[in-house]
C-alpha cells in the first residue's frame, strides 16, 4: 500500500484550476455537472483512506475491539507511519462526520422549516407560492412537488417581464435538482477543505445555469439580466429560504454573462488550451486518486484477512 494511501488526502488540488476556469469557459450545466461529479470522487477517495489509516491507527490502541491479528508487525509496515498517522486520522476522521452531518442536518432543518412555513397557503396550479410580506425575496423550495416562493415586495420591485423571468429561474432550480449538487459539493468540502473552491465555482454555475434556463424559457436575456440586478439590490434573505438556493453569487458577472450571447454547449475540443490542461490535470488527478484508494482498500483487506485468525 505503502505512500499510495495518503495521495488521496492531496490529490483534491489538482482539482483547482478546473475549479476556476470552468465557470468562466463552459456551460454552467456542464460545469456544474463536471465539477460535482469531481468532487464528490475526491472526496470519496480521501474519506476512503481516512477510514484505511483509522483502522490501522485504533488496531494500535490498548483495549480496541479489534482483531490481535490486526496489529501485527506485517499490517503495520503496510503503512508508512503507521502509528502517528493512524491516531491523527482517528480525530481527521471524526471531524468529517462530525461537519457532514452537520451540513446535512441544517440542510434538512431548513427543508422543514420551509415546508411548514408554507403549509399553510392553498396549493396553486401555477407552483408559485406568493407570500405576503413586506422583505423582498425569492426562491425556489425543493420537495414533492417543489415550490417557488416569492414575497409580494418582490413582485412590487420588478416588471412583469423581469416577474416571468426570476419565476422561471426559481423554477430551473427545482427542474434541475441544483440542490443536490450543491449539497453534494458541500459535504465533499467539508469532507477535504482543498475542494471549497469547487464548492464556490458549483454555487455560482448553478445560478448560471438557472439564468440561461430561464433566458430560454422567456426568450429574453435582458429581462432575466435585469431581475437578476434587481433582485439582488433588492433582496434580503428569507428566515425560510435554503441558503444554497437563495444566494444571488457574483451579480455582476451574471448579468454580464447574460448580456453576452448564449455559451455553447461543447465540451469537445476545449475553447482553449488553457481549459484543456486544467481538464487533463483534474482528470488525472481524480483517476489516480481512485485508483490509489481502490489499490490500498484491496492490498488492507487482503493484509488483515490474512492477518486475522479463522
Amino acid at each position: 500500500m505503502g505512500v499510495f494511501v495518503y495521495l488521496p488526502l492531496v490529490l483534491p488540488l489538482t482539482a483547482l484550476p478546473i475549479a476556476r476556469l470552468a465557470e468562466q469557459h463552459l456551460h454552467p450545466c456542464s460545469a456544474t455537472r463536471l465539477l460535482a461529479a469531481v468532487g464528490t470522487t475526491l472526496a470519496l477517495c480521501s474519506t476512503v483512506c481516512l477510514a484505511l489509516l483509522m483502522v490501522v491507527g485504533t488496531a494500535q490502541l490498548p483495549g480496541n475491539p479489534l482483531p490481535d491479528g490486526w496489529s501485527d508487525p506485517e499490517v503495520r509496515a503496510a503503512v508508512p507511519y503507521e502509528e502517528k498517522a493512524g491516531i491523527v486520522a482517528i480525530g481527521v476522521l471524526a471531524g468529517v462526520v462530525v461537519a457532514c452531518g452537520s451540513a446535512v442536518h441544517h440542510h434538512v432543518r431548513q427543508r422543514v422549516r420551509a415546508a411548514r412555513a408554507l403549509r399553510s397557503l392553498p396549493e396553486q396550479p401555477s407552483g408559485v407560492a406568493v407570500l405576503s410580506d413586506p422583505e423582498p425575496y425569492a426562491y425556489a423550495l425543493p420537495g414533492s412537488p417543489g415550490r417557488v416562493v416569492v414575497s409580494t415586495a418582490m413582485m412590487e420591485c420588478l416588471t412583469a417581464r423581469e416577474r416571468r423571468a426570476l419565476v422561471a429561474h426559481e423554477r430551473a432550480h427545482l427542474t434541475a435538482r441544483h440542490h443536490r449538487y450543491l449539497l453534494a459539493t458541500q459535504l465533499a468540502a467539508r469532507a477535504n477543505p482543498f475542494l471549497l473552491p469547487l464548492r464556490t465555482a458549483v454555487a455560482y454555475s448553478t445560478e448560471r445555469w438557472a439564468d440561461e434556463a430561464a433566458a430560454q424559457a422567456t426568450g429574453d436575456r435582458r429581462a432575466v439580466a435585469g431581475a437578476v440586478g434587481k433582485a439582488a439590490l433588492f433582496a434580503h434573505r428569507s428566515p425560510d429560504a435554503l441558503p444554497a438556493l437563495a444566494a444571488v453569487g457574483p451579480i455582476p458577472r451574471r448579468v454580464a454573462a447574460l448580456l453576452d450571447p448564449v455559451p455553447p454547449t461543447r465540451l469537445w475540443p476545449p475553447s482553449s488550451a488553457h481549459v484543456a490542461f486544467a481538464g487533463l490535470v483534474a482528470t488525472v488527478g481524480t483517476t489516480m486518486s481512485a485508483l490509489s484508494s481502490l489499490n490500498a482498500t484491496v492490498t488492507l483487506v487482503r493484509i488483515l484477512h490474512a492477518a486475522t485468525p479463522l
